[in-house]
């Protein structure tokens, strides 16, 4: 029986919060190994603070926002070349640059890491993970800092509420009240929004409990938000 592929995307800030959270790591790697003789898994990787440090030095020092936007895709890079070596494997074939690589590797691995494909304006690697999604026909599942869509930021304002489903063309008039910039920090980025409601790409945002990661693959109730229209049909 041929796997079906499953597209995550990780956040920077879940692999190197202030330093790189080994025990994380860990139990991501663990649920991942355990759901591969089910699953293919395309795991595209964020930059996190050190992307924005980068972001943040480059615009205090007046630099384009392209060049802003290409040191948070380098750090993306990296990260994904970390996590390849994280899961044991040599990364001499390269960290793949477009979708054709991907796939490439895909037919030889059951995991696969990357960062941000190519430059693209106004975009992070969340718009990198809908698109791949799009692209193997498949769900997207968004790993993030929280669990899930909230009224508003949940780190900063005890009240926020929690959202557990939300349809996507109600999704995308929150992310259409954002402005862009490079490096930023919601749970989907403006572009990733218009993508999934444009093919209709199932979206579940996820925190950072892996037990909630390993119950959405293991088709059980689980605590995120998903982003669809209609009845929800777990895996």
């Amino acid at each position: 029986m041929q796997k079906r592929a499953i597209v995550i995307s990780l956040g920077g800030s879940l692999i190197v919060p202030d330093s790189i959270d080994i025990n994380f790591l860990e139990k991501f790697r663990q649920i991942i190994k355990k759901h591969e003789n089910k699953y293919k898994f395309i795991i595209v990787c964020g930059g996190g603070s050190i992307a924005r440090k980068y972001i943040s030095a480059l615009k205090d020092s007046a630099k384009s926002f392209y060049l802003q936007s290409m040191s948070g895709i380098a750090v993306t890079r990296l990260n994904a070349r970390f996590m390849t070596y994280f899961f044991g494997r040599d990364a001499n074939e390269g960290i793949p640059h477009d979708m054709h690589q991907v796939k490439n590797l895909l037919k030889r691995h059951n995991v696969v890491f990357c960062g941000a494909l190519r430059y693209a304006p106004n975009q992070t690697t969340d718009s990198t993970a809908a698109k791949l999604a799009h692209f193997f026909n498949t769900d997207f599942i968004n790993l993030t800092l929280v669990s899930g869509l909230y009224s508003k930021n949940p780190l900063e304002h005890k009240d926020a509420k929690f959202i557990p489903k939300i349809s996507w063309d109600e999704f995308e008039k929150i992310t259409n009240k954002l402005d862009f910039k490079p490096g930023q920090h919601f749970v989907l980025d403006q572009k990733a929004s218009k993508i999934i409601k444009k093919y209709r790409i199932t979206t579940y945002i996820l925190g950072k409990n892996l037990r909630d990661f390993d119950s959405l693959l293991s088709g059980k109730e689980f605590r995120g938000t998903i982003i669809q229209n209609g009845l929800n049909l777990p895996f």
